[in-house]
């Protein structure tokens, strides 16, 4: 087995300078722009790699024990032997760990508008993730390569640690710092990926919305989101819906909400109306004597609840608008009816929940 310090011609008791030094001395000597040769490419890659573990402080502590360099151990090592790090004789966990692992979860937002709410919809969204590497399949590697066997644990993916303690020698397992647990090296890593067997790449996904939904709403779609490094399993996606605001209609649970604007006349002698409601016309029978603040309800024509069949009511708040313009004809009419009529004249009554507290309570409550 090949000792990292012979590798790069430096003492186990070399300074970071120094070994920084011996590496680039040698990377030089051996690059395979400057020596073509195989032989000084092998080389190249053992010097590499001795210097990456040499290069790291934990890695170097670790390379170091599992050489066979016994230590002597403090309070700290003992504390240690017992509560994590195997405990006596390396009885924790044993083998290399896979390099395959479960990627991340992630989470998008999606605007979806009111129209869309009512019956649900489908929505084609965009996402950056990770996804497997199209040239290595996730195995990290170079096509027609593969990891070797690490030349420190053996494949084991551990190496023992010895401790000189109150009780005696003590050995403990620890993850190997050379291959990090994996009991392998990939001496060829893919460069499409860097080794790591997925690459960033934006998506697009297909995203049912379903009805009835509101701002905060979440969704999880099962491996939707990253796929894990090494090749591994894909974690989820969460979607959170965020309704956009609507400039004629408002949403109270499942029902929809609106103002009608009502002629004067219309008001007092009652009308059919078609009005163009979110999912098309709604009719809408205006009785005679109709006043502001009065709400009328269209049933079914609102949104169709989450997880249901059943709909919510479309409800309109009329609003009587008082002509501003008249001409002298249209004048002489009115004041005839005033004269037929007799009204009171105008004065202070009881407050009635009318058209300003319905607006204000049921209408515009939400937010």
């Amino acid at each position: 087995m090949a000792d990292h310090y012979e590798t790069l011609g430096v003492s186990r008791e070399a300074t970071p300078e120094e070994i920084k030094k011996a590496y680039r001395r040698l990377a030089r000597e051996l690059h395979p722009d400057v020596n073509p040769s195989e032989d000084a490419a092998e080389r190249f890659k053992s010097v590499t790699h001795a210097y990456d573990v040499l290069s790291d402080p934990e890695q170097r502590q670790r390379y170091d024990l599992g050489g066979g360099q016994a230590g002597m151990g403090g309070f700290g090592d003992i504390f240690e032997t017992f509560f994590g790090g195997g405990g006596f004789g390396g009885a924790g966990q044993r083998g290399p760990r896979p390099r395959a692992e479960r990627g991340d979860d992630a989470m998008i937002r999606v605007d979806v508008s009111l129209e869309e709410v009512i019956f649900g919809a489908q929505r084609d969204v965009t996402v950056n993730t990770a996804v497997l590497c199209g040239v290595c399949q996730g195995s990290c590697c170079q096509p027609g390569t593969h990891p070797v066997t690490c030349d420190v644990c053996g494949g084991q993916g551990q190496v023992q640690r010895q401790v000189r303690s109150l009780f005696g020698n003590v050995v403990t397992m620890h993850p190997c710092g050379s291959c990090q647990g994996y009991g392998t090296v990939i001496e060829h890593p893919c460069v499409e990926c860097a080794g790591k067997g997925r690459v960033r790449e934006r998506r697009t996904i297909p995203v049912d919305i379903p009805s009835g939904i509101d701002t905060g709403t979440r969704m999880q779609m099962r491996g939707g989101g990253e796929v894990g490094p090494g090749g591994g399993p894909n974690g989820d996606l969460f979607i959170e819906f965020r309704v956009m605001h609507h400039d004629i209609f408002s949403r109270d649970g499942n029902d929809l909400l609106c103002t009608m604007q009502l002629s004067m006349t219309d008001a007092i002698l009652g009308a059919e109306a078609k009005l163009a409601a979110l999912d098309g016309e709604a009719a809408v029978t205006i009785e005679p004597g109709t006043q502001s603040g009065d709400v009328l309800t269209v049933r079914g024509r609102g949104i169709q609840g989450l997880r249901s069949t059943t709909r919510g009511d479309l409800k309109i708040a009329v609003q009587v608008a008082t002509p501003t313009k008249l001409s002298s004809r249209e004048k002489d009419l009115v004041r005839q009816l005033a004269s037929l009529r007799k009204d009171e004249p105008p004065h202070l009554g009881e407050f009635q929940q009318g058209f300003f507290g319905k607006i204000r309570d049921r209408f515009f409550r939400q937010g």
